[in-house]
This record gives structure tokens, C-alpha cells and sequence, in this order.
């Protein structure tokens, strides 16, 4: 479990990748996205502002290229978006290959994509499949509008360690368990709020769609069950991962 940042947090403010071109990607990110970019030195932020969290470019002092791998530690940024229909359809016509919209079990509407340097990206709708749209998409805006970072991903083996660290270490609140039948997986959302879900049961597929509308960005742990399953923690230096950003509430 990597952090960047102060241990006294309230905010998840970000997560750092250490990348081959921080320019780039970050044109990327904007042109595609919809994301804007501050820079300070050759580090870049990319995000769309408010209280949910950002992407921070590092150039990477290693000249190994990043490669997308089952043990990784890190695993994704989820977007969350009003439409994910719109999304799909914008991002197809300016030539970006993402995977077709589909009703993923009882968790959400979502797509699948890839950046140009292979940090993988889901694009989640706020509402299931055939549920009516938070609001409908403006296919003016960027994935047609109100996106924002909704998650982080990291995998876990030793689910009791990093529920230990996450909650009583820096004081994240556990908001949904959701078990995915027959992937190998269950999926644990924290963040730091004094909210809570509307059904107080935090498995109640209920609680998603609410999930997915919240202004902030959870931290997803992908929870490994299946036996001699193992993550790989990100090499010091090396291109990819490089942590976890907190912030204060001030920041």
C-alpha cells in the first residue's frame, strides 16, 4: 500500500504515475476527457477540479515503458459520468478504441479503455442500465458532461491489513462491499466522508447508483480471494505507480 503525501489527510486528493511523456498524456487526457491540466515544473495534474481527485505525471526516471499486468498493485481510475452511451459514442468518432457499454452484473453501466501509455480507465455511468440518467448528457461537453474522477483502484491480498490502514490509520469510511460472483474478486469502497449510504446494509446493490453520483472520489480495493493469488507492488522509480496522494480539507 503506497502513499504520497500527508498521513493527516481528509481528502483523496489524487494518485501519482510515473509516465514516459507527462505531455502527452496529459494532451490526451484533455483533448479526449474533457480533463483540464495545471503544471508545476514537469510534473502535470490533470482532472476535473471540485473535490475529486486527480491524475499527477511524473516523468519517470526509468526508461522501461509501462505494461498493464494481472499482479499489479494499481489497477485503474474509474470515471463517472451522466451517460456513458454519449461517452462511448464521442470517443468512437475521434478514433479512440473503448469497449461497447454493458450492465457489468449488479455493479454498473460501464467501458473499458486504455491511455496511450497503458494505464487502463473505466468509464461508469451514475445510474444502471435502463435506470433514468441523473441527467441526460450534453453532447456539446466532453463525455457528455459531469465527469469527474469517481475512483481509484488498488488490489489487495491481505484485505484485514489494508481495511486496518485505510480506516483506522487515516480515518476512511467503508461505504460498500460488493461481491462479484464468480470473478475472484470483491470489491471494497472507502472514502473520506461523514456520509452514509441510504441503506445501511453496505452490500445493498441499492447503495451503487448513489455510490456513483457521490461529488468525491473512492478508493476501490480490489479484494483477491481466489487461492495463491499475489499483487505486486510497484518497484521504486519505476514507470507506473507511484502513489497514493492525500491532502487536508484545506488543500
Amino acid at each position: 500500500m503506497s502513499t504520497s503525501g500527508k498521513r493527516a489527510a481528509s481528502r483523496l486528493a489524487g494518485v501519482a504515475l510515473n509516465v514516459a511523456s507527462p505531455e502527452t498524456l496529459a494532451a490526451f487526457y484533455t483533448q479526449h476527457l474533457g480533463m483540464t491540466v495545471d503544471r508545476s515544473g514537469e510534473v502535470l495534474q490533470v482532472g476535473y477540479g471540485g473535490h475529486a481527485a486527480r491524475l499527477e505525471l511524473r516523468p519517470s526516471p526509468s526508461p522501461v515503458p509501462y505494461v498493464h499486468d494481472a499482479s499489479d498493485e494499481y489497477w485503474k481510475i474509474g470515471i463517472t459520468l451522466r451517460n456513458v452511451d454519449m461517452a462511448f459514442e464521442q470517443l468512437s468518432r475521434a478514433g479512440v478504441s473503448v469497449t461497447r457499454p454493458r450492465q457489468f452484473l449488479d455493479i454498473g453501466y460501464m467501458c473499458h479503455l486504455t491511455d496511450p501509455e497503458g494505464f487502463q480507465i473505466e468509464l461508469l455511468q451514475h445510474t444502471f442500465e435502463g435506470q433514468p440518467p441523473t441527467l441526460p448528457g450534453n453532447p456539446d461537453l466532453p463525455l457528455g458532461g459531469g465527469a469527474q474522477i469517481g475512483q481509484i483502484t488498488l488490489r489487495v491480498v491481505d484485505l484485514d491489513d489494508a481495511l486496518a490502514f485505510y480506516r483506522r490509520s487515516l480515518g476512511m469510511r467503508l461505504l460498500s462491499k460488493q461481491i462479484v460472483t464468480g470473478r475472484g474478486f470483491t470489491l471494497y469502497f472507502l472514502a473520506f466522508t461523514d456520509e452514509t449510504p441510504p441503506d445501511s446494509d453496505i452490500e445493498a446493490v441499492a447503495n451503487r447508483p448513489w455510490l456513483w453520483q457521490r461529488p468525491y472520489t473512492t478508493l476501490e480495493l480490489q479484494h483477491l480471494t481466489e487461492p495463491g493469488r499475489s499483487v505486486r507492488p510497484a518497484p521504486a522509480g519505476a514507470t507506473g505507480y507511484a502513489g497514493l496522494l492525500m491532502a487536508d480539507e484545506t488543500s
